[in-house]
């Protein structure tokens, strides 16, 4: 028999007292709870959170990366990438999303969680490959959607839409190459099918 899901508020409290100072921002929005943590405290309070009476959120269900830094059209002052999870608890019917900002946007990093949930292994490195956030303690932290020889991060928000470079099989060569890109770069506007260009619609 399922349990009858617990108030976000309710959360909210048990969260807070669990973290204790570890807690940067915590908040309810649309039914649903977000903690922040510092780079700093982030293993220790995702341990808390797994283990903790009151909280147990024993699966993560989700973990990516997110780029700050033009987020919403409007240029960001504080730390550039984050890492946010969702976190869910089976036995008590609850969920989580727990957000933690890396403290250097040059070389972003934070502690992989992998050893306390195995689901964020690949998670961890599609945010590596695709942010080029750095989990320390990830042990096998590799490419895992681009090629291996792929320069670059491509969802940083100053990623070229083109890329960098393109791949092709050589069959002279008897393998893949690598080029320059050779798409010029050109602004694609969508077409817009007006109701009145086929006498409206009734």
């Amino acid at each position: 028999m399922t349990s009858v899901a617990i108030r976000p508020e309710k959360i909210q409290e048990t969260v807070a007292a669990v973290l204790g100072d570890k807690v940067r921002k915590i908040q309810v929005a649309l039914g649903e709870v977000t903690v922040t943590v510092s780079a700093a405290d982030y293993l220790a309070a995702m341990q808390q959170l797994r283990d903790a009476p009151g909280c147990q959120f024993e699966q993560l269900v989700d973990l990516c990366g997110v780029d700050y830094s033009a987020y919403a059209d409007e240029v960001n002052e504080g730390a550039r990438y984050c890492v946010v999870s969702h976190l869910l608890s089976v036995s008590l019917n609850q969920r989580l999303r727990v957000k933690v900002f890396c403290a250097d946007d040059d070389f972003p990093v934070v502690a992989s969680v992998s050893e306390l949930w195995n689901s964020a292994n690949w998670y961890e490195r599609e945010a590596f490959d695709l942010f080029g956030i750095v989990f320390d303690g990830h042990n096998d932290l590799r490419r895992i959607l681009t090629d291996y020889g792929f320069i670059g991060h491509p969802f940083r928000k100053d990623f070229p839409l083109s890329g960098h470079v393109e791949m092709r099989y050589d069959t002279e060569q008897r393998r893949v190459v690598y080029e320059p890109v050779s798409i010029e770069p050109r602004e694609i506007t969508p077409r817009i099918i007006r109701e009145d260009k086929y006498g409206g619609l009734h």
